[in-house]
C-alpha cells in the first residue's frame, strides 16, 4: 500500500474512534404542547387532541389594487379548527375538530356554505360601501365564531 493510502486509512481510523468515542448527544425532548403553540406552532392535524382551545377566525381586509378593480378578495384563517368539506352530527366526534364557513353579502337574506380553505373571491360589487360577514361553522353549522369585514369598492372602469 503506498505511503499516502496509509495515511489517508489511518487519518480514517482516527476520526472514526473519535466519533465513536464521543458522548453522543442526548434525544432532544419533545417540546410540551403549550410551548409547541406558544412558538407560533398548532398541533399536527394527525392524532386526536385530549382539549382544544376554542375556535376562532381571522380575516385580512380586502386589498386596494383588487377592490379598484372591482374585485374582492378575503383571505381567512381559522385557529385550532380545520376547515373541510365535512358535515353532519357524526363530523362532531372529529379530534382535531373540522368546520366550515358561511358567508353572507351585504345582508342578503342567504348566504353560502364553503368547506375549501381558499380565500373569498367576490366580484362585479357595485361601486359603495359593503360589507362581508363570515361565520365560522361547525359540521352541523353551528356559528363558532364571526367577523364582518366592511369596505368601498370604487368606481371602475372594465370587467375582471
Amino acid at each position: 500500500m503506498p505511503v499516502l493510502g496509509k495515511l489517508a486509512l489511518a487519518a480514517a481510523l482516527v476520526l472514526l474512534s473519535t466519533a465513536c468515542s464521543a458522548a453522543s448527544p442526548a434525544p432532544p425532548s419533545a417540546a410540551p404542547p403549550a410551548a409547541v403553540a406558544a412558538a407560533g406552532w398548532s398541533p399536527a392535524p394527525v392524532v386526536p387532541l385530549p382539549s382544544q382551545p376554542p375556535p376562532s377566525l381571522a380575516v385580512d381586509q380586502p386589498l386596494p389594487e383588487q377592490l379598484a378593480m372591482g374585485l374582492v378578495v378575503l383571505r381567512y384563517r381559522a385557529e385550532n379548527l380545520r376547515i373541510v368539506p365535512v358535515y353532519g352530527p357524526a363530523a362532531l366526534d372529529v379530534s382535531p375538530r373540522i368546520g366550515h364557513i358561511h358567508v353572507t353579502v351585504d345582508d342578503a337574506q342567504w348566504h353560502w356554505a364553503d368547506g375549501s380553505g381558499e380565500p373569498l373571491i367576490i366580484q362585479s360589487l357595485p361601486a359603495g360601501p359593503h360589507k362581508v360577514w363570515i361565520g365560522l361553522a361547525d359540521p352541523t353549522h353551528k356559528i363558532l365564531d364571526e367577523k364582518t369585514v366592511s369596505f368601498v369598492v370604487p368606481v371602475h372602469n372594465g370587467h375582471h
